[in-house]
């Protein structure tokens, strides 16, 4: 069977078209229903992609950017100072913060004199871009390999500081130390830095 060609010039320029006409088999389809079968059936014989979630877990890694932390120093004092960096950085405009100022009594708590009275964050807002993290000069906040838990009400994903900041005993810290180079790690072993204080 010869195929044809035609041209058509529907506008200034022309181009070449196929009118091949189909056989018998191809006229009803059974070859290409057989192929597509043949395609299916290989699948039952390959790797499962699917993780059968929750009983079976996917490996997250170290860096993975997730639910964020305030963290304390070595003395158990928060480090935030308010200073509003991070609010600033945050495209999503998903964190709030109100500054407060330190009373005597509670030097034990707060690194500074002004700290954070209010710090919230909301989760939906959140794109986890870390842009707060690098913002931060005092190395407050960081984001955690940890998934943030869904939930059915919107008004439990406004995290506040008693979702976020680590908790006083030091065998439960988390630890941030894969998501920071060996520069920065290097630079705090140096105590007569006045950052590392």
């Amino acid at each position: 069977m010869t195929e044809e060609k035609k041209t058509y010039t529907f506008t200034t320029r022309s181009k070449v078209v196929s009118n091949k006409k189909m056989t018998f088999m191809e006229k009803i389809y059974f070859p290409a229903i057989i192929k597509g079968m043949l395609i299916t059936f290989s699948h039952l014989f390959k790797k499962k992609t699917t993780i059968q979630y929750p009983e079976v877990k996917r490996n997250i890694a170290e860096i993975y950017r997730g639910k964020h932390v305030l963290k304390r120093d070595d003395e158990g004092r928060e480090r935030c100072t308010a200073c509003g960096l991070c609010a600033l950085s945050c495209p999503a405009e998903a964190i709030t913060m109100i500054a407060a100022e330190r009373k005597a009594d509670e030097m034990h708590l707060y690194r500074e004199e002004k700290y954070a009275k209010v710090y919230e964050i909301n989760m939906l807002r959140c794109i986890f871009c870390g842009l707060c993290e690098e913002a931060c000069p005092k190395e407050a906040i960081f984001l955690t390999n940890e998934i943030v838990p869904s939930n059915y009400e919107r008004e439990n994903f406004i995290y506040g500081k008693d979702k976020l900041v680590e908790p006083m005993d030091k065998d439960k810290r988390i630890d941030i130390s894969k998501r920071q180079t060996t520069a920065v790690l290097e630079f705090k072993k140096d105590k007569n830095q006045s950052h590392n204080n």
